[in-house]
Formats: structure tokens, sequence, C-alpha cells
């Protein structure tokens, strides 16, 4: 069954209340002030079934909302998640001043469908019936009540005339709201929040997205505390689920009535993240004053209210009817997504000036220009999903945009931003995005850090990555993809973990290179008996840091090696050794130190270091005080 908000808007004592109960059969005022003062202080809520034209039902949930204009703020409290509007103007008085600021937050929240019902049609004649209906029909000309498009119907709650008719345009214009994506994911603005008897802690609201399931998990936004469902009821009875566009009550478990309050939100849980600031089109009522840059403004989104600070994008001042690009400061954390409607209102005296629609929950800390950033907030406004993501990941330049974090600042899921990247071209590191051109430049960079290493380091044989991945600041997975891609394109080589050009080895001058040859003719020609490595390399015509780069060639490739923080061989001289002591198994399978002294003319300071090099390459092993030959 279609499940449709409707909203009551106007004048206080225009008869909403009333008519709500004269529709529904529920009086929706439930505070005892509220029934001993006759007039709606908070928003109530009412229900009911209607058919539609096509002969199934729609159930039709009402949110009832005050009019006096000390209530502004408990109205747009409710006047956020509705689908249609009912603007209730009685016709013994006409257009009044709540009238006037409650249409207007209609039109600025971009609500599409409604019905403008005149009520108290029993206590007027028919003749000021007729000019109250010609004069609204000229205010609201233009609009999304434009009488070309929209209903209007006068009606009595007191006598019951015209409800019929009401009701039959109700199932109309019901009928032709766009159903809201119950595929999506949830959000539920807290609009109350109790205890009841025999179940706990319970919170109601309108699901304005997604699903909600008993014993599903939800995060309280923006305290990220963890709640779980224990029960669900929609319009009053109790069910499985609730979908988007029903007004909903949650029984929640692992939270007190003292954790929770109207203005917070229940979302999808490991999803969603509080900001205190957002990018936003703001636009100003005509009948506002100008709007200076800085000015703070009390701010409303759904059930949501806090105080913030306007700043323009390129201007120090908005002009009444126009429209700019700003950033709203928060005084308190609060959860918003692309695509939220929210209200301003003068800071004081309290009035509403204007509205919008959020474009970047998540706007960039680092100081930009005008320009880009306006660029950027015209593709948010206009572009399509996949452009809108590509200028998302472009953003962040090389560092790029997490997969997962992609619903967070999309409010899509993550299946459909996989597809959204595929059509956007988007580089898939992973499972982070970058951009095509980013992409390049981190390659380029990449390149360039290790032709630099080369030509600042020629003794050295590469580059090691961890020391690249600092140079050209990735992330692991954009690093590795680059560094995978170069391999493939055989722009880099890689050798364990260094990574050169191709091609590109040690160059040595002559000097290097003669002091080399010395080095290793030194140590060759030394056999067992090696000298000290640092009366070597003084004798050296080098300097003593690239003598110390010539060492590590040599034991890079294992020309020399090193047996002791003191002792480096020659590689020849080692592998004669092992043959030696090889050739000794058959005749006398154990060697100790005296015999081994005897045999290789070494004395202790030598002879040790090489026996426990022998053990260590698993050519001998020590018993006691003698070595067994492997």
């Amino acid at each position: 069954m279609k499940s449709v908000i409707v909203g009551t808007a106007g004048h206080i004592d225009h008869g909403k209340t009333a008519l709500v109960k004269a529709l529904t059969g529920i009086d929706a005022d439930r505070l005892e002030e509220e029934k001993r003062r006759g007039i709606t202080i908070d928003i109530g809520f009412a229900h009911f079934e209607l058919p539609a034209p096509d002969g199934s039902s729609i159930r039709l949930g009402f949110v009832d909302v005050p009019g006096h204009e000390r209530f502004v703020r408990n109205m747009l409290a409710g006047v956020g998640g509705i689908d249609l509007v009912l603007l209730v103007i009685a016709a013994d008085e006409g257009i009044k001043p709540q009238t006037r600021e409650h249409f207007d937050i209609c039109r600025l929240l971009a609500v599409r469908r409604g019905i403008t019902v005149l009520t108290k049609s029993d206590a007027v004649d028919a003749e000021t019936l007729e000019v109250v209906r010609l004069e609204v029909e000229d205010y609201v000309r233009g609009s999304f009540l434009d009488p070309a498009q929209s209903p209007m119907v006068a009606v009595s709650s007191l006598t019951g005339a015209g409800l019929d008719e009401l009701k039959s345009a109700l199932a109309r214009v019901a009928s032709e709201v766009a159903a809201k994506n119950s595929a999506a994911l949830a959000r539920l603005p807290i609009d109350r929040v109790f205890t009841m008897k025999g179940f706990g802690t319970v919170v109601t609201g309108t699901l304005v997205a997604g699903t909600i399931r008993k014993e599903e998990e939800l995060e309280v936004f923006p305290a990220g505390k963890r709640v779980r469902v224990r029960g669900v009821q929609v319009h009053g009875s109790t069910a499985e689920s609730a979908v988007a566009g029903q007004r909903t009550a949650l029984n929640l478990a692992g939270v007190s009535t003292e954790d929770l309050a109207r203005g917070m939100t229940l979302a999808t849980a490991d999803t969603f993240r509080s900001t205190l600031r957002v990018d936003a089109l703001l636009s100003l009522l005509p009948s506002a004053k100008p709007f200076k840059d800085g000015a703070r403004v009390h701010f409303h989104a759904y059930t949501t209210e806090t105080i913030a600070e306007t700043r323009l994008y390129g201007a120090k001042q908005l002009k009444p009817g126009n429209e700019a690009y700003a950033q709203l400061r928060f005084a308190e954390p609060m959860l918003l997504l692309p695509g939220d409607r929210f209200i301003v209102r003068q800071f004081s005296p309290v009035v509403t000036i204007g509205g919008g629609v959020v474009l970047d929950a998540t706007p960039s800390t680092r100081k930009q220009r005008v320009e880009d950033a306006t660029a950027f907030l015209k593709t948010m406004r206009d572009g399509s999903p996949e452009e809108v993501l590509a200028a998302r990941v472009a953003r962040r330049g090389a560092i790029g945009l997490r997969l997962d974090d992609v619903p967070g600042e999309m409010n899509i899921r993550c299946e459909e931003a996989a597809k959204l990247a595929a059509k956007a071209g988007l580089v898939w590191c992973n499972q982070v995005l970058v951009a095509p051109a980013a992409y390049a430049e981190a390659k380029a960079d990449a390149l360039q850090a290790v032709k630099k290493f080369h030509d600042a380091n020629p003794l050295v044989a590469g580059m090691s990555k961890e020391e690249l991945r600092d140079r050209v600041n990735l992330g692991p997975e954009v690093f590795y993809s680059v560094l995978g891609k170069l391999a493939e394109e055989k722009k880099l080589e890689i050798a364990g973990e260094l990574v050169h050009l191709p091609g590109r080895g040690v160059v040595m001058k002559d000097e290097e290179a003669e002091s080399k040859k010395i080095i290793e003719q030194a140590f060759a020609s030394a056999g067992l008996k090696v000298p000290s490595l640092k009366e070597v390399l003084a004798s050296l015509k080098v300097d003593k840091i690239r003598a110390q780069k010539i060492v590590t060639l040599l034991l890079r490739d294992k020309v020399l090696i090193k047996i002791s923080e003191e002792l480096v061989f020659h590689q020849s001289a080692l592998m004669d050794l092992r043959q030696k002591i090889a050739a000794l198994k058959n005749s006398a399978p154990k060697i100790d130190v005296a015999r081994f002294k005897d045999m290789t003319g070494v004395s202790r300071k030598y002879a040790i270091p090489l026996l426990e090099y022998l053990d260590r390459e698993r050519v001998t092993r020590r018993v006691g005080d003698e070595r067994v030959i492997l």
C-alpha cells in the first residue's frame, strides 16, 4: 500500500486541527495544554486510508502543525518530511501573516504537491466565499498550488460540507506523488521521544528514506550511539518493517529517553558522519532584508534546529529574492546529506528569511579559490550522478576516495557507486577511486622521484619502495597500483624492495670504480686473514660516504660477505673454506677450534667468527666444544 505524508499549513485558528479530525476522526492535539487553551502548540499526528483513483488504497499520514508565530520552530520540525500540503485558509479571515510564512516555508522546502483548503465555509455567505476564493487564487498563482494544476476546496469541519470533495482531491493528488525510495539508505529524523509502559524507549518520526526492520541495528546521530530496533509500528499498527513515506514508531533497545531528543536522526549504521558545516545553495525570500556575509541565522532541517554562521561564496551580500552558494557553519554537529532542504530564519527578530538545499555535507577544509568552489558546487547542483561522483573523486587528487566513503558523501549504496565509477571512467586502486588525470600525475611524479634519486645517488642501485611512497605522498592502495602499472608499462623495474629505472644501475666515476677495485682486491688477496675495513677505506681517494656506498654495493652483490660487525671476507675465500671443511667429513667428521686454527692458519680472533658463520650456513653444527661437519 502506498504511503503519503500530508502536512497542514496556515495561520492560527484557521481550523487545521479541526480539519484533520473531521477527515480522520483523530484529534491531533495530544497535549493537555493544547486542549485547555484551544490552540495547537506542537506537531500532532493522525492517519487514515483512502481509495485511489485506480482502485488501490493509499495510506495518508497527517502531520498537523501549530499556526501561531511563536511555534513556527515546532511547525518546521514537522513539515520537513511531507509529500503534500494542505494550505488551510479560513474563509472568514482570508490570508494572514502565518499563511504567508507557512506558504513561503513550503516553497523553500520544494514541496511539489498540495491542496488549498478554504475552511469555515459555513461562517460566510456564498458571495464572501467567492471573494476569498479569488483572493487566494491570485495569491497562489504561479506556485505549486496554482489553481490551474492544484485543487482548491471549500469545506466546513463543523457541518461536513466539502469533506467528500476534499477526500477525492486528496486521493487524486496523493496518487500523483512519487513514492519515496524504500531501497535507499534509511533515515528517520526523530520528532518525539517517550517511554511506553511495558516497552521502554520509543521514538517517532517520518521515515524520509529507506526501510527499517525489526531487530535491525541503527546509529543515532550526532551521538554515534548504536541501538537495536526491538519493535516497529506504522501509523499505530505493529509491523515487521517501515518503509520510506510512513509515519513510524520504533521501540529501541540499548538506549534511554535521556540519550535521545527531537532533532536527532536514526540512520543506517557505519555509513554516515555528522558534520559541522555544509556547502549549499541559499535562496533569500523577496520579503527579506539584504543578507550580509557572515550573518548568523537559525537553521532548520527536518526536525533539527541550530545556530549557523553563513559564509557567502564570492559575495559580501545577498539581495532579496536572489540565491547564492554559501557555506553554513553550525554551532553543533548534525546529520545532513546532499539534497536535504532547509530553512533559515533571521537571528533577531526571528522570522523566516530563506532556505535552500544542501549540495555538499563534506566540504573541503583546505582554502580554495572561489571560482573552484563555485564550479564544484555547480556540478553538485546540476551534474549527473556520475559527474557528481567524478567531481568528488577529482577534488581529492591522487589520495582518491574510498568506495566505502561514497555512501556517506552521496547518500547512495556502494553497489550504485561502483556502477557510477565505471560510467565516469574512474581508476580503481583496490577499493580507492582516483580521477584519471590525478592517476596519470601520480605516475609521472613517481617516475620523476626515481629519476631524481638516481641522479642524486649514482652509487645506489635503486630507491626503496617506502622512500618512494613518502616522496610521492600516496596512500598504500594508490601507491602500489601506480607502481604495478609503471612496471607493467616497463617504465620502472622492481627488484625486491628496490625500485629503479629500466637499465639504470650503479653509475661510477673513474675514482669510484678504482676504489671499488682496490677494496675487492684487498679482501680477495687476504684470504681468511682479512684487513680491517676501516683501514682499507682510509686508503681510498674517495670520501668516506662514497666509500661506504661502494662497500654496500659489494655486500649487496655478495662479492664481500660480512660475518660479524668487524669482519668482512671476500666471497671466494669463504667458498674455499666451505669446500675444505666439506672435504674433511669422510676422514674426520668433527673439528674443534684448535684443529680449525691449524688448518686455516688464522688466530682465534678470526676462527670463532668463521666457525659461527659455518654454523649459520649449516656447514657445521656445534656439539659441546666441537663442530660436527654436516
